[in-house]
């Protein structure tokens, strides 16, 4: 009921998070990437470092080296696809910022509500993604579960147990060796991915805890410039925060920390995709891929539906690919949209990266 009273209304305020895309980004998806099959094939061969040895007499001939060695690998993508509705009774109501007073435009309402829907389910798949990609470098499977727990989907690319180690001395306990416990993984994994580690990923925890530790401290000590370099703390659209580079050993490393997090399906509780105590290492040249496949519908969306989402969204070497629909009831009163997509992380070059668990 209308008073006396005078009101201004101000603009809406609508917080949402972006996704954060720090992890999930060092996969590649070149668009070979991009597919319509139920599963993806990859031949791997590997080549150790061998050395040429002599022979004593030319009249033996040359040593023979084998050329047709690999190995095939075979993997079916998870499927994701998350939908929502949307009334036409709700087209009535005040949206969000408008004045009690506006008369509803029904189409634009519609558009906006739609494109609001559309970004929610999107961002969710997003979420995701970059959760399968933490899971990866973590532990070297991926298992994704529902909100009772249940599993229901696994994959488990066997990564070494020398690359996914544990602290022997906690780094925040007398005794802990950040340096060391660093220094031993980065040469296990320039022996076995045959290339030099580059990439420090902290967790928070343990980025608070090593830089209390005074041999870990002395690499970012300014007057010592050969050994590394500390920088005011720089941030990516993603998440990484980059905190300087250091030298451990014989490698020069990009130190960072990421702290990006998601709602945890089964909890309910805000979670961090890098575990807070955890560190992954890896060889930024060593080769992570992302693969989608398209979710197969029989009909793309009908005429009278179009203006509100295109029929799919591919971004080859952008690392997403959408499958969208939208569909609308008989009665024309409830208008459908879904978003789903079939994404894989592999990671190809599974020995050029490593975790350790610091145990703080």
């Amino acid at each position: 009921m209308t008073t006396n009273l005078t009101k201004k209304m101000l603009a809406a305020y609508e917080q949402y998070a972006e996704p954060q895309m720090f992890l999930s980004g060092m996969f590649k998806s070149p668009a070979q990437n991009y597919h319509n099959s139920e599963s993806v094939e990859i031949d791997i061969q590997r080549n150790d470092e061998d050395v040429a040895i002599a022979i004593t007499d030319l009249t033996t001939g040359p040593r023979m080296n084998s050329l047709d060695v690999y190995t095939n690998k075979e993997f079916i993508p998870p499927i994701f696809d998350e939908a929502f509705t949307l009334n036409s009774a709700q087209l009535i109501s005040r949206m969000a910022g408008d004045t009690p007073y506006q008369d509803p435009r029904f189409q634009a309402v519609a558009m906006d509500s739609f494109a609001k829907g559309m970004r929610k389910v999107e961002n969710k798949i997003r979420r995701a993604i970059e959760l399968q990609a933490s899971q990866v470098l973590q532990t070297g499977v991926a298992t994704l579960i529902d909100s009772a727990g249940t599993t229901l989907y696994t994959v488990d690319y066997k990564a070494k147990a020398t690359h996914l180690v544990t602290a022997g001395t906690a780094w925040d306990a007398v005794g802990g060796d950040p340096v060391g416990d660093l220094g031993s993984l980065a040469e296990v994994i320039r022996n076995d991915g045959q290339k030099d580690p580059d990439m420090i990923i902290m967790g928070i925890d343990a980025w608070n805890v090593a830089i209390q530790n005074s041999d870990f401290l002395a690499l970012f000590d300014t007057r010592r410039a050969d050994l590394g370099r500390i920088t005011p703390m720089t941030t990516t659209g993603e998440g990484g925060h980059f905190r300087g580079v250091v030298e451990i050993g014989n490698y020069s490393m990009e130190l960072w920390t990421y702290g990006g997090r998601y709602k945890h399906p089964q909890t309910g509780v805000i979670t961090q995709y890098l575990t807070p105590a955890n560190v992954v290492m890896r060889a930024s040249s060593g080769r992570l891929d992302t693969t989608f496949g398209a979710i197969p519908i029989f009909l793309p969306p009908e005429r009278r539906v179009l203006p509100f989402v295109p029929p799919r969204v591919s971004r080859p070497g952008g690392g997403m690919d959408m499958t969208t629909n939208t569909w609308v009831s008989a009665d024309g009163k409830n208008l459908f949209g879904s978003v789903g997509t079939r994404p894989l992380m592999i990671p190809t070059a599974i020995d050029t990266f490593g975790r350790i668990a610091t145990g703080v």
